[in-house]
């Protein structure tokens, strides 16, 4: 039997793209899903998709910025499924800017959607994890570890959610709850376009590129779901897609000059 057969999980930003496929691939191994998400009409079209493959999924818009609304996010997943055994913090967006051109209210903006849905959501979530000994999932990003340019607030939002995932370890490891950090590089898009006008803003035409033209392959987010599934099953601290990156992490600590020019040399 699945790991996954008879679990409830939560997934946040869960109409498309990676939020999607990470419920997809629970509800392949018999899970319970909520999807939640903003715009009720594509949520109410990503659960359609699921239920027609057979699999258990409810949709709930909300905006995890509002705190009454995460409450009630909780609240319906407890009594659509009475219980809670992973939840995944995948709501966010990038950016395209310069940090001295980005305005505190803009760091603020972004911090409150990438950052503090994060630890609305998983405060709220919390005891119905302890009591399953379930997991927490935050997808932070490669930024969340390191920087490169015209990237705007996003980096300093992801950073955030690094630094609070391992305090999440401190205190929910031992009380039984797993907490997995993710830090991805670009996902993979069906359209494959670019995401960002960047030129309107003074940046290079490459800037506007998913990883703000880093040169990194696009992850398929199917392929990154199961990665995920697989680490939360091992119970590891952190999944790094592509792994090379850890390396580059690595001397970002040891010696930030040398990591500086590694990251300025990917750039296209």
């Amino acid at each position: 039997m699945p790991d996954w057969n008879n679990k409830v999980a939560l997934v946040t930003g869960g109409s498309t793209g990676l939020g999607f496929a990470i419920g997809e691939a629970l509800g392949e191994q018999g899970a319970g899903v909520m999807l939640a998400a903003r715009h009720s009409a594509r949520l109410q079209e990503a659960v359609e998709q699921l239920r027609q493959k057979g699999y258990r999924a409810v949709g709930f818009a909300a905006d995890v910025t509002d705190s009454e609304q995460v409450a009630s996010l909780i609240a319906e997943t407890n009594r659509e499924f009475g219980k809670l055994d992973i939840l995944v913090n995948n709501v966010g967006r990038s950016t395209r800017g310069k940090a001295l051109d980005t305005s505190p209210d803009e760091f603020r903006d972004l911090m409150e959607l990438n950052f503090l849905s994060v630890v609305r959501c998983t405060q709220a979530a919390a005891p119905h994890l302890i009591e399953s000994g379930g997991h927490v999932v935050n997808i932070g990003s490669l930024a969340s570890k390191s920087v490169s340019k015209f990237l705007g607030a996003y980096p300093a939002s992801k950073f955030a959610v690094a630094a609070y995932s391992q305090q999440l370890r401190y205190e929910l490891n031992p009380q039984g709850v797993h907490v997995l950090l993710v830090c991805p590089g670009p996902i993979a898009r069906e359209d494959g376009g670019q995401r960002y006008d960047a030129e309107t803003n003074g940046l290079p035409e490459s800037a506007g590129k998913p990883g703000a033209g880093v040169r990194l392959r696009g992850i398929p987010p199917e392929r990154l779901a199961a990665k995920i599934l697989r680490a939360c099953k091992a119970r590891r601290a952190e999944l790094v897609v592509p792994s090379t990156a850890r390396w580059l992490f690595a001397l970002s600590q040891l010696w930030p000059s040398f990591g500086d020019r590694v990251v300025k040399g990917m750039n296209s």
